[in-house]
């Protein structure tokens, strides 16, 4: 519903205006005085359209335009005057003022100027906002991807393929969990071009690589001269993903204080921008990811309970390439046809041999490291297919069959065995000896880990 100020020191005046507009169906907030219409106008945060008289005492509607055109350049205003002459509509058009109205005036015209001014009101803010995403996806210069991008044919692929076109069709919070690599992003756009804001910006923040000012900026936005450098006002990115969707990216970097502030943007869909006493709202769904084990930051002490559940409405967690190896050939084949044009077009494909290493290996940057692989295998190789010689050094050993032995006078149960003592031991070094980091790199629960640890006898390695 269209609000709009009404600023008049007539009260006869003021409650007749308010109450055509409201008869139009718009809600209509007034102001007694110039300076209680400034004060209302910034504690309500966005109005569709201002009237005001022009000869106030105190502050005058000259000084009501100017005021209120700083905090909102967009919204249009309209000028009350008794005196209906040519001079007068020009000086108030010199102040910015869309229209003007002369005392006394008939419903049927108030009726008609408002109007008017709510087609302007949408059509600015519409341009701007249009604008500054314009403006946000130059600077990220980056490709569309498609939902096709998401490659796989692995059961736990296909898995991620059913649970994204469901959790497309809903509004809820997602959260995507998954190492770095793993795609987390390509998840978010597709699930943002097969939902219903298909049509709206998809707009995302990267909340690991800002310092904390900066990540409220870009979150929230900032008003001109909020501090030093800020020239001119900034839509954040909640603003920009408005009616659409906006992926936050690592956050599980977001800093204690910014937590809270984050928090009550998803909770009430509504913020104000760093500068700015307005309060602003937005209809816009939150994807956020991490690599991070997010429980285990909450159970530190250093991510908010509240916000985690608040994220947390649909998990989705997105398999390593290690653990999906089936899907490596198809990859392979997706990154020669979409690198190949810029790198080696002569390339058609890539040999059984070179495609065993990389099945082989354990890809601990997953997908992204398979890309970066299969990008400077196709610079330095030659002829129609990639070979072994065109792969990166770390890849031209023997494979992992290759160098396993078996070690004599052992059963094979003692040689698993052995085999799961030894990567308990190399994954509890990884994580710093922390348990639950532990469990979470071997892919089993604590108390399962509990129960190893003890089979095993490990306590004297300071597993205890």
């Amino acid at each position: 519903m269209p609000v709009i100020l009404i600023i008049d020191d007539n009260e006869t005046i003021r409650e007749g205006l308010a109450h055509t507009i409201r008869r139009m169906g718009h809600e209509s907030i007034v102001a007694a005085s110039g300076r209680e219409g400034v004060e209302k106008f910034k504690a309500h945060g966005k109005f569709d359209f201002v009237i005001t008289d022009l000869k106030m005492r105190e502050m005058d509607g000259v000084e009501v335009l100017r005021r209120i055109g700083e905090l909102d350049p967009d919204v249009p205003t309209m000028i009350i005057t008794a005196y209906g002459t040519v001079e007068t509509a020009v000086e108030a058009m010199k102040l910015g003022a869309f229209d003007f109205l002369t005392k006394p005036f008939a419903p049927e015209v108030v009726k008609l100027k408002v109007e008017r001014a709510l087609e302007l009101a949408l059509a600015r803010r519409a341009r701007r906002r249009l604008e500054a995403q314009n403006e946000y996806l130059r600077s990220e210069n980056e490709a569309r991807y498609r939902f096709s991008e998401l490659i796989g044919a692995s059961d736990k692929m296909l898995a991620v393929f059913r649970t994204v076109e469901k959790v497309a069709r809903a509004d809820s919070t997602v959260f995507i969990a998954g190492e770095s690599g793993t795609g987390k992003e390509l998840v978010a756009r597709a699930i943002h071009q097969i939902s219903r804001r298909a049509e709206r910006p998809f707009i995302k923040v990267n909340c690991g690589a800002l310092t904390e000012t900066l990540l409220e900026s870009e979150l929230f936005g900032h008003e001109k001269g909020a501090f030093t450098g800020a020239v001119k006002t900034k839509l954040g990115r909640f603003e920009l993903a408005d009616g659409g969707t906006l992926f936050l990216d690592e956050i599980g970097d977001v800093p204690p204080a910014m937590q809270v502030k984050l928090l009550r943007a998803l909770q009430e869909q509504e913020f104000e921008r760093v500068g700015g006493e307005a309060t602003l709202r937005v209809d816009t769904r939150v994807i956020s990811a991490t690599n991070k084990n997010l429980e285990g930051e909450v159970a530190a002490g250093r991510f908010r309970q509240d916000l985690y559940y608040r994220l947390h409405i649909i998990p989705l967690q997105l398999p390593p390439l290690r653990d999906r190896r089936d899907d490596i050939p198809l990859l392979v084949s997706h990154f020669i046809e979409k690198l190949g044009p810029r790198t080696n077009a002569d390339v058609r494909g890539i040999s059984d041999s070179a495609l065993g290493r990389l099945m082989a290996y354990n890809w601990p940057g997953n997908v992204r490291e398979l890309e970066n692989v299969i990008e400077q295998s196709l610079v330095f190789a030659e002829g129609e297919h990639i070979e072994i010689s065109a792969l990166p050094a770390f890849l031209h050993g023997p494979s992992q069959e290759d160098k396993l032995e078996v070690p004599k006078e052992m059963s094979l149960p003692e040689i698993l065995d052995d085999l799961e003592r030894q990567l308990i031991l190399k994954a509890y070094k990884k994580a710093n000896g922390v348990k639950t980091e532990t469990a979470r790199l071997l892919g089993i629960k604590t108390s399962a880990l509990y129960y190893k640890l003890e089979k095993y006898k490990l306590d004297k390695y300071g597993l205890s």
